[in-house]
């Protein structure tokens, strides 16, 4: 079974949930397509084993960043982050596909983003001085953001254009994670008023 679901990884994080069949699953891993129906009656159910595994995998590397966090610099913690993207770059490619594709029938995805979140969250309560439980639940969200974006430029052909726009999201990332505000201002937004920083009230927090 583990060659079937390797190979639906790779096959989903190539051409997408909607445009795969189990047929082409079957074939990428050499396995008779009985086979793949014996373990996963229809592809929906192998998308949700697959979102386990991913989550399992996501995880555990997340878990291992957490553990190391308090020795880590904040550039350092940075390219553990990143480095997470190229670790796992089918894995996260398949996630995202799946996410998009069953985010209305699989509660995985939800339980997959609520992870990785929780993990951030405690990361950075860990990295930064006097930073509250609400806040440190919202940066996380913002490094999220940062990290698809970085992940999305695998797709960049150009590779000077590429390591040129990493080397400045690992910038951003760095900056905002190196910040806090001293003090908040009120913003106005449709689902209520918001505390935000303003951007010339920041100073460096990080304990190391």
């Amino acid at each position: 079974m583990a060659a079937l679901l390797e190979a639906a990884i790779k096959v989903f994080a190539e051409k997408g949930y909607d445009a795969v069949t189990m047929t082409e699953i079957a074939a990428r891993a050499g396995a008779p397509i009985g086979s793949l129906y014996q373990f996963f009656p229809n592809k929906e159910t192998l998308a949700d084993v697959l979102l386990v595994r991913i989550s399992e995998r996501m995880d555990e590397a997340f878990r291992e960043i957490e553990e190391r966090s308090p020795a880590l610099t904040v550039p350092e913690l940075v390219d553990a982050l990143l480095g997470v993207l190229e670790q796992l770059q089918d894995e996260r490619a398949a996630a995202a596909t799946l996410i998009e594709s069953l985010q209305e029938t699989s509660t995985r995805a939800a339980e997959l983003r609520l992870s990785r979140r929780r993990r951030l969250s405690r990361i950075l309560l860990g990295l930064i001085e006097g930073l509250s439980q609400a806040r440190a639940e919202t940066m996380s969200l913002v490094v999220i953001q940062l990290m698809k974006i970085a992940a999305a430029q695998s797709a960049e052909p150009d590779p000077t254009v590429r390591q040129g726009m990493l080397r400045e999201l690992r910038y951003l990332m760095c900056l905002y994670l190196n910040e806090k505000p001293l003090r908040t201002r009120s913003v106005d937004t449709p689902e209520g008023s918001l505390e935000s920083p303003g951007c010339d009230e920041i100073t460096d927090t990080s304990k190391r």
